[in-house]
């Protein structure tokens, strides 16, 4: 096994955790308090913190040692993990049944802050691709991270589904306190094996094959340009406007993620109002394998030749299943709208990351992973914070006794879950109409023929960075 296999292998462990604590927490708090606002705040939350610290994270992930950034995160999510679990066991369980419960809210930022400590791997990791994977083999490793997250998701939506029913908060917290100790230990002992050409980047964060740190040969290797440790947003800016079309990119990405708040806020209230907590969790363990068996298709035949395309053809074809998988209450279209939507979603996100891969610097890749993470969950938040209320004020009291309700009731159905039913559907819609929007626009060719032209290996050149 080599030491990217290894890294991943790792990254599984705290993949599962993290993702885990994330499903349980807004199981727990949906049937805790039965309030769809709650879980669209948690959601919301998430998203706001997320791309507030994805510039940060990705300025740790370039200027420090990826293994010493990864073993941060680990520490930073158990010492969290510890507080929100201290919180629930010094407080009656009966505070967390009220959405305004302080208690509750006490309990759910540091688990979430926990979470949000682990999005430091989800930026490290494909700049690790770009050092450890030869260029012409980065889309199938793409693919590897994609699948791992997939195995990851498998045994997340089954056991966070059960720890939730067997032994509640207090039993999942404690699980993650155990995962996140074996993936810190684990990592210790795990060797970064960096190709030549990364290896001697002088960013101020070079890395020899045991992972650490080593200024003289940074200091002795082919001079790059030195870039300063801090985020510098400005330098990151020149870096991804050089590039004609990867702004484009960066915010088709996020538009399309301002409708994925729509599913973060909504899924599992959706899918908790058709089966029970055990079910909802065993079902996602089954939609999950959409996920691995997308990562290994990757894995074995790449994205083609014009990875640009096949991003937005799987975005087109997955906003066209999301908008018809819920015209009806059924559990059979559920599953199936979701396993298309799963299966696609690595294409993308491995279509992306090979762009990005491919045009910026090696030195620079993590500002530029951080930046778009920052930028394109930018608006899920907003779509989040807002489609709980809406959902639950407006859209639900519109399908069970209002003019949705009249209009269309009788064959779309009526009551509280299809009004979030009728949000899943403008929903898709509106993806499939920003899909076509993207695929007829100048930008889309810009960045196309910048991506296609450059074969070498793996950046174009910096931007002036004055």
């Amino acid at each position: 096994m080599t030491g990217f296999h290894k890294i991943l292998a790792n990254s599984l462990i705290a993949g599962i955790t993290n993702a885990t604590v994330w499903f349980a927490v807004t199981f727990w708090t949906f049937l805790e308090t039965r309030s769809v606002f709650a879980t669209g705040m948690i959601a919301g939350s998430h998203l706001v913190l997320t791309a507030m610290s994805g510039m940060w994270f990705g300025s740790l992930v370039d200027h420090h040692p990826k293994k010493y950034v990864m073993l941060g995160s680990s520490l930073a999510s158990f010492l969290l993990y510890l507080v929100a679990l201290a919180v629930h066991l010094s407080v009656p369980e009966r505070a967390f049944t009220d959405v305004g419960s302080v208690p509750l809210w006490l309990f759910i930022l540091p688990a979430m802050l926990g979470v949000i400590a682990g999005n430091v791997r989800a930026i490290a990791l494909p700049t690790l691709v770009t050092a450890m994977i030869p260029a012409d083999r980065r889309d199938k490793a793409n693919g590897l991270v994609g699948m791992v997250g997939g195995v990851g998701f498998l045994v997340t939506s089954a056991m966070s589904g059960y720890l939730v029913a067997k032994t509640g908060m207090t039993g999942t917290m404690g699980f993650a306190l155990v995962l996140t100790f074996v993936a810190f230990v684990h990592l210790l002992f795990v060797r970064f094996d960096m190709l030549p050409e990364a290896a001697a980047a002088k960013d101020g964060a070079a890395e020899t094959r045991d992972g650490a740190q080593d200024y003289a040969a940074a200091e002795a290797a082919p001079a790059a340009p030195k870039v300063p440790k801090r985020v510098d947003i400005r330098g990151t800016i020149l870096v991804i406007g050089a590039v004609p079309g990867l702004f484009a990119l960066i915010f088709f990405a996020c538009f399309n993620n301002m409708l994925g708040g729509v599913f973060m806020a909504l899924m599992d209230a959706y899918g908790l109002s058709l089966m029970k907590v055990e079910q909802w969790g065993l079902l996602w363990a089954f939609l999950s394998c959409a996920f691995i068996l997308s990562g290994m298709v990757i894995a074995k035949i790449g994205l083609g030749p014009k990875p640009l395309r096949t991003l937005l053809l799987v975005n087109l074809i997955s906003w066209a299943a999301a908008a018809l998988f819920t015209v009806q209450s059924s559990i059979l279209l559920l599953t199936a709208g979701c396993f298309i939507f799963l299966f696609f979603g690595p294409f993308a996100e491995a279509a992306e990351h090979t762009t990005l891969q491919k045009v910026v610097p090696y030195e620079r890749q993590g500002r530029v992973f951080g930046f778009a993470q920052s930028v394109e969950l930018a608006a899920s938040p907003l779509t989040a914070f807002l489609i709980g209320p809406l959902t639950q004020f407006l859209f639900i009291p519109f399908m069970t006794d209002g003019a949705g309700a009249d209009a269309i009731g009788d064959w779309y159905g009526r009551g509280p879950e299809r009004g979030i039913a009728l949000v899943f559907t403008v929903a898709g819609l509106f993806g499939v109409a920003l899909t076509l929007f993207a695929f007829g626009s100048k930008y889309y060719r810009q960045l196309s023929a910048a991506a296609g032209t450059d074969k070498a290996d793996g950046a174009a050149p910096a931007a002036n960075l004055g």
